[in-house]
């Protein structure tokens, strides 16, 4: 069993995110990375890297959000919510009890689906560029990127701002929902300013991530895809505690976060 130590969980709470190697089911992946070509439109082909790369023609996008693809992304969320999904990054053994670790035992909501297959083409010829860091909408705590192949660096891996969950969390009205203030831009647009982190790894690394961390999927110059699985863990309580205003510890509902932080007094 793959668990959190008490470096881990201090450095995720420094930092806003955490990277753990060689987690995830390889059965599971590769049963996952043959399943994203049925999404696939015509003349893109598995055995055939050469027509990886982006960006998608006209005659190739789906605004339908179950299969959408536009541009060098493609979010492949149709399957999301099949057992063996759910099952290769959510109710994974080791992912639960890592989740489990921040959150509480038996304090997650049990899950349903995982976002699905969300995929960043191959950049090809397009010139390097700089990105900028945003912060989800939906209410979560802890968001999980689980690799199902392997993703180089600049390669399109989950890009994270650390430490900038310590600003972003108080420049929103609530804690969980997305009500943010005037400050948000500001903070946004000054942070984005500067680099962020290539969280980039091999098929079954894994990357947890602060609900309010700033973040990005960036850019691929490699002629791979990237894959990638998303889930969002949640607790129980979230309806009754997404409105409440920012508190002043922003850890009060990470019981594990507050567990090392009374052993380390």
């Amino acid at each position: 069993m793959v668990e959190l130590t008490p470096e881990d969980i201090g450095f995720f709470r420094d930092n806003g995110y955490l990277i753990k190697r060689n987690v995830l089911n390889p059965e599971l992946m590769e049963r996952a990375r043959a399943k994203l070509w049925e999404g696939a439109p015509e003349g893109r082909l598995r055995e055939d890297p050469e027509t990886w790369v982006g960006p998608f023609k006209v005659e190739e996008e789906n605004e339908d959000n179950s299969n959408r693809r536009k541009g060098f992304r493609w979010n492949y969320r149709e399957p999301g919510g099949e057992d063996w999904m759910v099952k290769l990054l959510a109710t994974d053994p080791n992912v639960w009890r890592m989740a489990e670790q921040f959150l509480g035992e038996g304090n997650l909501v049990i899950p349903e689906r995982v976002r699905g297959i969300y995929c960043t083409l191959p950049y090809g010829d397009v010139p390097k560029k700089s990105i900028g860091c945003h912060v989800d909408a939906h209410p979560f705590h802890l968001g999980v990127v689980g690799y199902i192949d392997d993703v180089p660096p600049e390669g399109g891996g989950f890009t994270v701002w650390p430490g900038s969950h310590k600003v972003f969390y108080y420049d929103y009205k609530s804690q969980y929902k997305n009500e943010p203030t005037p400050q948000y831009d500001v903070d946004r647009e000054r942070l984005s300013r500067e680099a962020g982190v290539d969280c980039y790894g091999n098929a079954g690394d894994i990357v947890f991530w602060h609900h309010r961390i700033g973040h990005a999927a960036g850019h691929n110059y490699t002629r791979q895809i990237r894959q990638a699985v998303l889930y969002d863990f949640r607790k129980t309580e979230l309806s009754e505690t997404q409105e409440e205003p920012p508190n002043e510890d922003m850890w009060r509902d990470w019981p594990g976060i507050k567990a090392l932080e009374k052993s380390q007094s």
